[in-house]
């Protein structure tokens, strides 16, 4: 278990480093749902995305959920394993996931917000491609 653990500790990093973002993101949005909503809604409300926020929202929120915890259980599969499946799944929703951020942001016209997650997604990519 220790030697995969050293052996792939940059791939270990890089999902912990998902993991904390997605997971406090999900869990963020579960914890507080009206305050996200109210605030998604505003930064919305002149996009063509104005009348489906909730349910946009939602779908994000488990997206985010469910890349976070296929990550968490990647890194258990990598150090007793090796294996990669379950991170290479976790990566794969996770770039999904910042796809649909950044289709958001852009139909907001907010492009600094945009911009910001392009950090996330190179990080993912390489992820991915150092699995």
């Amino acid at each position: 278990m220790i030697e995969n653990l050293l052996n792939n500790a940059p791939q270990i990093l890089i999902l912990v480093f998902l993991i904390v973002t997605f997971l406090q993101s999900g869990i963020d949005k579960i914890m507080d749902w009206k305050g996200n909503l109210e605030f998604i809604s505003g930064h919305f409300k002149n996009s063509p995305l104005a009348n489906f926020v909730p349910a946009l929202l939602g779908i994000i929120t488990v997206m985010e959920i469910l890349a976070g915890v296929l990550m968490l259980l990647g890194i258990f599969q990598l150090a007793t394993s090796g294996e990669t499946l379950l991170s290479f799944f976790g990566l794969i929703i996770s770039a999904k996931t910042l796809i649909f951020l950044l289709i958001g942001q852009r139909l907001a016209k907010d492009y600094a917000g945009a911009m910001s997650l392009a950090v996330y997604f190179i990080l993912t990519v390489f992820g991915l491609y150092i699995l």
